[in-house]
């Protein structure tokens, strides 16, 4: 993801929608990766709390108890944690592909007559002399 503000490909029209694209896409997947560690996460604290319940029948040091309780509610609280770096993603994913949308509305037509013609494209700001 660290091209995604790279100039290279410059800031025309396709260059812009391409940007966007890889940038939708991107958070498209992290938000599946996010996902699937939030659900892990849920798994691993549950798996957590069973084994204190485990670890107290079976009469072992209450610091053995208290840690593995420990375990379950710090991963309880990472996944929390997880749950809105996901909403987050899916945020931003769905703001790039409106962008994305907009822009091609705005600006697809104006990119069509100008990539038809022979002629070269004053620069920006020339006609305001």
């Amino acid at each position: 993801m660290g091209d995604l503000a790279t100039t290279d490909e410059g800031n025309n029209f396709r260059a812009v929608q391409q940007k966007l694209k890889k940038l939708g896409m991107a958070m498209d997947l992290a938000g599946n990766e996010l996902e699937a560690l939030l659900r892990g996460m849920r798994t691993n604290a549950q798996r957590a709390e069973s084994l204190a319940v485990d670890i107290a029948n079976a009469q072992l040091d209450r610091k053995f108890i208290e840690m593995t309780n420990q375990v379950s509610v710090a991963l309880g609280g990472a996944a929390v944690e997880v749950r809105k770096l996901h909403e987050t993603a899916a945020e931003v994913s769905g703001l790039a592909h409106d962008a994305r949308r907009d822009h091609a509305r705005l600006y697809e037509g104006l990119d069509t007559i100008r990539s038809g013609r022979k002629e070269r494209t004053p620069k920006p700001g020339f006609f305001a002399h």
